[in-house]
């Protein structure tokens, strides 16, 4: 008997000293701070399949990042601002890389705490415009592209459309009346300036069912072009509008927020020519697609029914998986360390580069331009490309390139609201070393 219990004494001791040796590897968090539920759960649900099934596959394929597992760990906030922050302050305790609210309400309540915890926050074309200043926002990042940009590229192609006179035009804006809706109006109002049209300014109140009273006037004064700012149910009403008092479809241009299969399916035929501007591809003709069948779909582990699959909202939301995947592996390599911190996450996104051969290595040629983030520029590129309808087909289709913004005017409107929030918050600028 004692020698038995010396032997099981000595192996449990062996096996103490082999899990002191090797400790097990904490998984790498990046919390979904999703909305499944209420008048935007369709589109949220889109991109958050996308997000979790991207890191699912990295899990199953490739043993996670580094040799890490990354979990997902999810948090309703039906797209409310006060459930956002309720979640960010239940979950950041776990372990959390990075957040993605994926709302701008939420984003802009979160800037000072991530910044005071040390935790990056990604807003991928979306949240506050001039977080892509890096100097004043530390923590925050908006590449591959911001509001602005959008905007910008957007009347670019009004003008391509016009052969490069927008003078005495009338420029229509239907936008969500929030401070997501209301923020490419500063843009706008530039660009009104130095092209001579005119703007119209067309609010729409959450959620957006409503519409008579802006579409009437639409149809009373005939704008040469609407854009849109919406989000979920309040594109969709936009749309079969515009269908019903036959406002020409092509000249009908959305935010990518404005842009998915959700937006345009509702009204049929009438849909057809709508058009979006975009940051990334569209589709599923891309090599990453038959690794997210076969790892992810096909082993009935994706986060949905894997009919989302493809769609704008999906597509995006995978891209913004990859971006922080990318973006925690560079972290690895820099601090030489597989279990990353989040201050050691917010290093490696701010020298994120993803060229064109990362791009096709991660089965994604063409998907999107490069990315070069720096301490200056936590916007990205600012490029983007227009996506229009085919009512017929049912699919989007990219009809122009990946063009640049108007850098003229966005970044001194960049530097203009980034330093009012220093001054208003009373922060110092970092120095950026070369």
């Amino acid at each position: 008997m004692k020698v038995k219990l010396k032997s099981i004494s000595a192996a449990v001791v062996a096996a103490t000293i082999m899990a002191t040796a090797v400790p097990a590897m904490a998984d790498l968090t990046f919390p979904m701070l999703s909305y499944r539920t209420g008048p935007y759960g369709p589109n949220g649900t889109e991109f958050a399949d996308g997000y979790a099934d991207y890191f699912t596959l990295l899990n199953e394929r490739d043993g996670g990042i580094g040799g890490v597992k990354a979990v997902t760990p999810e948090c309703e906030t039906a797209y409310n601002t006060q459930k956002g922050v309720e979640c960010y302050e239940s979950t950041k305790g776990q372990g959390a890389l990075v957040y993605q609210p994926l709302s701008t309400g939420i984003t802009y309540q979160l800037i000072p705490k991530v910044t005071a915890d040390d935790i990056p926050m990604h807003t991928m074309g979306y949240g506050r415009t001039s977080a892509a200043n890096g100097k004043v926002f530390s923590h925050v990042f908006n590449y591959p592209g911001t509001y602005w940009d959008a905007a910008s590229v957007i009347m670019k192609h009004v003008s391509d459309m016009e052969k490069g006179d927008l003078k005495g035009k009338n420029i229509a804006l239907v936008y969500h009346n929030s401070a997501y809706g209301k923020e490419p109006i500063r843009t706008l109002e530039e660009l009104a300036k130095r092209d001579g049209f005119k703007l119209t300014l067309l609010p729409v109140d959450h959620p957006g069912q409503e519409q008579k009273s802006q579409w009437l006037q639409i149809r009373r004064e005939r704008p040469d072009y609407v854009l849109m700012y919406g989000w979920g149910v309040m594109n969709q009403v936009a749309i079969k509008e515009a269908g019903n008092i036959r406002f020409p479809m092509d000249k009908f241009i959305g935010i990518w927020w404005s842009g998915s299969e959700n937006d345009v399916l509702p009204s049929g035929d009438k849909a057809n020519g709508y058009k979006a501007v975009t940051f990334h591809g569209v589709g599923t003709d891309y090599p990453i697609f038959d690794d997210i069948k076969k790892y992810v779909a096909d082993t009935g582990k994706a986060a949905g029914d894997g009919s989302n699959i493809g769609t704008a909202l999906y597509n995006r939301g995978m891209y913004a998986a990859v971006l922080a995947a990318e973006a925690a592996a560079n972290a690895q390599k820099m601090f030489n360390t597989k279990e990353i911190t989040s201050g050691q996450m917010r290093d490696g996104m701010e020298s994120l580069k993803v060229d064109n051969a990362r791009m096709e290595a991660l089965g994604l040629k063409g998907f999107a331009p490069e990315i070069n983030v720096t301490c200056e520029n936590h916007g990205g590129p600012g490029l983007a490309a227009i996506q229009q309808w085919d009512a017929k087909t049912k699919t989007w289709s990219l009809i122009t390139d990946f063009v640049a913004s108007d850098r003229d005017i966005i970044d001194p409107l960049i530097a203009e609201d980034s330093a009012a929030y220093a001054k208003e918050n009373k922060l110092t600028e970092r120095e950026c070393k070369s």
